[in-house]
């Protein structure tokens, strides 16, 4: 069997690379010829434990290819950003224009799967897209959509051992992609159509969102209040029926900050709670950003001069390199604007550059900083020692303190 994965970013590659190692004859597309270079070396371009090792693996023994276009092929998967636009609608112009790249090499028999993040009635979208330029396929190929829910850093476990939502255009279509995703996956397989299984994906991430909602409107209450948030949780979920998540610096990345999105742009007067998380999530960046330069301006005039401020972390979430949408970075950005006299020490221990801001160890930005900013919770981070000549405005939970 030979699979077409088109996108080779966070999830394609691993779920590409975990296809390969169990026996699946891959081709790997991305319209970035760096990134195919890369993986044609047997490296990879992203921070995931345990990925470079098994990349390595299957492209030394010819199980993972990569190349700018698609090849015919058994099974094609989309796997394909899609952001949204200025106004909070969803863009699946990427998922289009995959889904065109590969209608060419589709022919009977074939089995077309999006996984990409889609508003409801998508697949049915691409469905017709397909017939429409080639109707000779209709009723002979198979068509479903299957997202993937897995968690950046514990990628590799979960796209093996998580269950799988399969909802296919029909019920053959189901049991191709069911047989499909049986070859790697060990979790179990759910049976659905495609638009409850587009709406599954949305729903699972809009209900994180709305659950961090709450635990980040505490943190704003308990720093009103004059208490930390980081005990009152752990107390709190002591109740055998209380599991409130951990507060942060808001939320970023390329699924919870914006699958809700999705449902409130469809469904913007039903979906009242979800659409408030969302503004609440945002909200709570900015008051972050609003936090640190008040503690900016108190230095300044207790001390005579502009602080030494050391941003901790520029990832959506700890120990990963990823950036999308990251609360961190807006807040690093928000910090430093009409601050062109004051010292600002970038930290992002995940990445080796950036091309807007210089980055600095973090053992030396912590060493040199009258205020630190605790924005990610690496791990990196949580080794340093409190220190009580500094400010620490701790937002990631990195001392609880």
């Amino acid at each position: 069997m030979k699979a077409c994965f088109i996108g080779l970013g966070y999830i394609g590659l691993p779920t590409a690379i975990v296809a390969a190692d169990k026996g699946i004859e891959v081709i790997g597309v991305d319209v970035n010829a760096k990134v195919v270079e890369t993986i044609n070396r047997g490296k990879i371009h992203i921070v995931e434990p345990g990925l470079a090792e098994l990349a390595a693996k299957v492209v030394n023994n010819g199980g993972l290819k990569a190349q700018l276009e698609p090849e015919v092929s058994d099974v094609f998967l989309i796997v394909v950003p899609t952001p949204f636009t200025g106004d909070h609608e969803p863009d699946i112009s990427y998922v289009e224009a995959a889904t065109r790249s590969v209608i060419p090499y589709l022919k009977e028999g074939d089995l077309f799967i999006i996984e990409s993040t889609s508003p409801v009635g998508t697949t049915e979208q691409m469905a017709e897209l397909i017939f429409a330029e080639r109707p000779e396929l209709k009723g002979k190929v198979y068509i479903a959509y299957c997202p993937e829910r897995v968690l950046p850093g514990n990628i590799i476990y979960e796209l093996v051992n998580n269950d799988r939502v399969i909802g296919g255009l029909d019920a053959a279509s189901t049991e191709k992609a069911v047989a499909f995703y049986g070859r790697f996956v060990k979790g179990t397989c759910h049976r659905t159509n495609t638009r409850t299984a587009e709406m599954c994906k949305l729903t699972e991430n809009s209900s994180r969102d709305v659950q961090i909602a709450f635990a980040n409107e505490l943190s704003i209450i308990c720093d009103k209040a004059g208490i930390n948030v980081w005990e009152l949780i752990q107390l709190a979920n002591k109740h055998p029926r209380v599991n409130i998540l951990q507060p942060g610096s808001g939320v970023g990345g390329h699924c919870i900050a914006v699958d809700p999105y999705f449902i409130t742009s469809a469904f913007p007067m039903e979906s009242q709670i979800i659409g408030k998380a969302r503004e609440l999530n945002n909200y709570k960046a900015f008051w972050c950003a609003e936090k640190t330069q008040i503690a900016m301006k108190e230095f300044e005039l207790a001390n005579g001069r502009e602080p030494v401020v050391a941003l901790m972390g520029l990832a959506f979430k700890p120990n990963i390199d990823d950036l999308r949408e990251s609360p961190a970075k807006y807040i690093a950005t928000k910090v430093m604007q009409g601050h062109n006299n004051a010292d600002f020490l970038i930290v992002e221990p995940n990445i080796e550059e950036h091309k807007v801001f210089k980055l600095t160890d973090y053992k030396v930005a912590y060493e040199q900083a009258d205020i630190v900013v605790m924005l990610v919770a690496h791990n990196q981070f949580k080794e340093l020692p409190w220190k009580e000549d500094k400010v620490i405005l701790d937002f990631a939970g990195v001392f609880k303190r």
